[in-house]
């Protein structure tokens, strides 16, 4: 989702730093295209910003025992422009950062890793074929039938195949396998998806909601068998944040009736909403864009962190035209921070959905940015 696009933005505002920012122009409105698959599954590296982001929520056992957990998986690839003359193999050309998350509802903990490194080397790499992500020892990639990675030969994966992440850290480890449960959703236009008052604030991007997910969780050493629903997002753009967006806030929800709900704004340093959009799938499939003003988050309580001393509005109530939802954290402390690697603070984590009549109806992730400090734009 946009979230991800300006995140990379703000993220890589060292490294925009350092290769000079005269290098940085300008962007012209995307143009309406068909993506086409298994190929857009893969990497784009003509675009500037670009990520694979898998959250979801997994349950092991059943009864008084039962364990539940947020899991949240993101590559992202960063086309560095100064670079892309250069002949040399050493020129870090693309840029292969990572981030990976648990939360332990039981244990009331967030557990979180990262990485970095530039493509190439047999260090990490982004496929152009069909998905398929490394850096280091994590992964994530689609999967053919006789459980090889897709994006290299023979050939792509099936348009139902799964997806499989493999990321071992000190902490945690996750490998867990995706099967799509429904068809592709694409976001926006068609999938050309508007993040901005203007027309060159835009980019490609589809979901893949309600992805049945099963597979290894281990924790501190202990390993639990884990089942649950994920969310994936695919997003690439050119373009630059509006000059005036210090944050977002953003929600993904799968609901438990098979529906999937989008909703996201884009905030000044005010707290005024610049840019809001997102999108409602019911079960059936029928398909609902919300258009610019139809989405307002509403805070209702904040929950200041310790570590940073940011203080997020962790509940929230969303109106958008399916309906006005409140948004509940598990867990309030699931602030991460990637200073280590790509230098944000940030709130994400997994939520509860209730609806207008307050019944509980899906469970997913929040997103909030910009609350610890301004993104650097």
């Amino acid at each position: 989702m946009l979230r991800r696009s300006l995140l990379l933005s703000g993220l890589l505002g060292w490294n925009l730093d350092a290769v000079a920012a005269s290098a940085i122009t300008p962007s012209a409105a995307l143009p309406r295209r068909t993506l086409a698959f298994p190929r857009d599954h893969g990497a784009h590296p003509e675009f500037r910003t670009e990520w694979w982001y898998i959250t979801g929520h997994a349950q092991a056992g059943s009864g008084a025992g039962a364990r539940e957990f947020g899991f949240q998986v993101t590559f992202f690839r960063s086309r560095v422009d100064t670079t892309q003359g250069m002949a040399s193999a050493f020129a870090a050309k693309q840029l292969v950062f990572a981030h990976a998350a648990v939360t332990d509802v039981q244990g009331k903990k967030l557990w979180h890793d990262q990485r970095m490194a530039r493509e190439g080397f047999g260090v990490a790499e982004a496929r152009l074929a069909d998905a398929g992500l490394r850096l280091r020892d994590w992964s994530l990639a689609r999967m053919r039938a006789d459980g090889t990675a897709a994006g290299k030969a023979p050939g792509p994966a099936g348009p139902d195949a799964a997806w499989r992440t493999q990321l071992p850290s000190r902490d945690f480890s996750l490998d867990l396998q995706f099967v799509p449960t429904q068809p592709l959703l694409l976001q926006g236009d068609h999938g050309l998806s508007r993040k901005g008052p203007e027309p060159a604030q835009a980019s490609y991007y589809y979901s893949l909601p309600q992805l049945a997910a099963r597979g290894g969780l281990t924790l501190k050493g202990q390993r639990f068998e884990v089942t649950g629903r994920a969310w994936l997002d695919h997003e690439w753009s050119e373009a630059l944040l509006h000059p005036e967006a210090v944050g977002w806030d953003w929600i993904g929800m799968n609901l438990f009736d098979g529906s999937a709900l989008t909703a996201f704004r884009l905030r000044d340093k005010s707290g005024a909403a610049l840019w809001d959009a997102g999108s409602f799938r019911a079960p059936s499939g029928e398909m609902h864009g919300f258009s610019r003003g139809e989405v307002v988050f509403s805070p209702q309580r904040v929950w200041k962190s310790p570590l940073s001393q940011a203080s997020y509005p962790v509940e929230w109530i969303v109106r958008t035209p399916a309906d006005f939802y409140t948004v509940k954290p598990v867990l309030d402390q699931q602030e991460m921070d990637s200073r280590a690697s790509t230098g944000a603070i940030y709130w994400e984590g997994l939520s509860d959905l209730f609806d207008s009549n307050g019944r509980h109806v899906g469970r997913g992730y929040l997103e909030m940015t910009g609350y610890a400090q301004p993104m650097r734009l």
